[in-house]
């Protein structure tokens, strides 16, 4: 029997609809939730996102500022930036748009930007926050996928989730909100000696790895939700996943498309983080 295919878009403008009552009710109380996005130099896809990041917030109602930063600018001329954004008061999330110029440090920009106005997860007590189950500001596409299974009626509690991939972006983090729901979690890695013979347990299969197609059914035990974080582009100019999706569609029992699948809730989810950020600094309740 075929999967039950799980369309982020759908979940994503479900979840955009219920945003957009959220930010009516904070205007009502003179809170408008505010988004400062940085991209700093012209990388097609940085600027793709940053576009598509600008018209989710007029779509919601945020508050929105862009700033484009010329490729050549300075280190110090980002920092400078950023310790403006941190101050202002009608910004309540910074994104600064990665990946950034070789000649300035990501982790420095990163660590940077104010814990509270930390949109995309990245900062070290955010992470180490998640990691403890402290309240943070979540990284956008691992919540996505969490969204994804949570609102597609699968009961996490007691899953076995195994992830393929432990990049600080999403496999960590992935791994780490699955706990947080109750799974018993593995994580696998290109060392992982029996990937196959692992994935083939898992009820919850989340794969992150940047390989196309490089996961096929015989990795998918029968009835299993398979979620597919990433996004190649192939030499004929098509999308695909990590899955190879429709080799696995007869075995699992969800799977994500790609493109439609995880891709639109990452967005999303930066916009319910700018929205949680500006109830937080007005001491409302989230």
């Amino acid at each position: 029997m075929s999967a039950q295919i799980i369309e982020g878009k759908k979940v994503s403008d479900q979840m955009r609809i219920e945003m957009v009552d959220e930010v009516a009710a904070l205007k009502n109380n003179n809170v408008i939730p505010g988004l400062a996005v940085v991209l700093v130099g012209d990388d097609p896809a940085s600027m793709v996102y940053v576009g598509s990041k600008e018209k989710a917030c007029q779509q919601l109602g945020i508050y929105s500022e862009v700033h484009r930063l010329a490729a050549d600018a300075s280190e110090a001329e980002l920092l400078s930036l950023i310790d403006r954004l941190n101050e202002q008061a009608s910004i309540n999330g910074i994104l600064v748009q990665l990946p950034l110029p070789k000649h300035i440090n990501e982790k420095a920009i990163i660590d940077a930007i104010s814990v509270e106005k930390d949109v995309d997860g990245f900062h070290p007590e955010s992470v180490g926050n998640l990691t403890i189950g402290d309240d943070s500001l979540l990284p956008c596409t691992p919540a996505g996928v969490i969204e994804l299974i949570k609102r597609s009626g699968v009961d996490l509690s007691g899953k076995h989730a195994v992830v393929i991939g432990r990049s600080n972006i999403v496999g960590k983090p992935v791994a780490m909100l699955l706990l947080r729901e109750n799974a018993t979690v593995t994580i696998c890695h290109s060392r992982t000696a029996n990937m196959e013979e692992l994935a083939k347990q898992a009820d919850i299969l989340v794969v992150a790895i940047g390989k196309a197609k490089a996961i096929d059914s015989r990795y998918v035990k029968p009835g299993a939700v398979v979620i597919d974080v990433g996004i190649n582009r192939l030499p004929d100019g098509k999308l695909a996943g990590d899955v190879d999706y429709n080799d696995c569609l007869d075995t699992a029992g969800f799977i994500t498309p790609v493109p439609g699948g995880v891709g639109p809730m990452t967005i999303t989810m930066l916009m319910k983080n700018t929205i949680t950020a500006a109830k937080r600094a007005n001491g409302i309740e989230v």
